[in-house]
C-alpha cells in the first residue's frame, strides 16, 4: 500500500511538472501561442463553414421545392375557381327560390288560418243553432212522454192496445180489423 502511495504522488508530481513545463513553454513563446490561437480560429470557421453550407443547402432544397410546391397549389386553386363559381350561382339561384317557397308558404298560412277562422265561426253558429233545435226538441220529446202517460191514464187499456190508421180502420192484437165510425 505505501509503495502504491508512492507511485501515486509522483506520477501526479510528473503531470504537474508537465503542465507547467508547458504552460512555461507558451508563456516564454509568443509565436507558439499565436499559432495555437490560429489553429483554434481555423477548426472553428471551419466548423462555421460547414453549418452555414449545410443550412445553405436546406434553404436552396425549401426554394426548390416551395416554389414547386406552391405553383402546383396555385394550378390546383385556378383550376377549381370555375367548379366554385358554378357551385356560387347554383347556391344564389336555390337560396332564391327558396325565399321565394318561403313566401308562399307564409301566405298559404295566412290564407289557412283565415280559413280556419271562418270554419271555427261557422262551426261555432251550427252548433249554437243544433243546440237550440236540441233543445226544443228535448222539450218537445219530454212533453210527448207527459201527454202519453195522460193518455194512458186516462183512457181504457183496450182501445189503447189498438192502432188507428189513416182509412179509419183499426186493427187490434189478434189482426183483426175493425171498422171505426166516422
Amino acid at each position: 500500500m505505501a509503495s502504491l502511495r508512492c507511485t501515486a504522488v509522483l506520477v501526479l508530481g510528473l503531470l504537474t511538472g508537465l503542465s507547467l513545463a508547458e504552460d512555461s513553454l507558451n508563456a516564454a513563446n509568443p509565436i507558439r501561442r499565436v499559432v495555437t490561437l490560429l489553429a483554434k480560429m481555423q477548426s472553428s470557421v471551419a466548423a462555421e463553414g460547414e453549418k452555414e453550407k449545410k443550412l445553405f443547402e436546406e434553404f436552396m432544397c425549401y426554394c426548390k421545392t416551395g416554389t414547386d410546391d406552391l405553383e402546383a397549389s396555385i394550378d390546383a386553386a385556378e383550376a377549381k375557381i370555375p367548379q366554385v363559381e358554378s357551385a356560387l350561382k347554383e347556391a344564389t339561384a336555390a337560396q332564391t327560390q327558396l325565399k321565394e317557397e318561403i313566401e308562399q308558404h307564409k301566405a298559404n298560412v295566412a290564407d289557412a288560418k283565415k280559413t280556419i277562422a271562418t270554419a271555427t265561426a261557422l262551426r261555432e253558429k251550427e252548433a249554437a243553432a243544433f243546440a237550440t233545435e236540441s233543445s226544443d226538441l228535448k222539450t218537445n220529446v219530454a212533453a210527448l212522454g207527459k201527454a202519453t202517460a195522460a193518455i194512458e191514464a186516462g183512457t181504457a187499456g183496450s182501445f189503447f192496445a189498438e192502432f188507428v190508421s189513416h182509412d179509419g180502420i183499426a186493427q187490434d192484437d189478434g189482426g183483426c180489423r175493425h171498422e171505426l165510425g166516422r
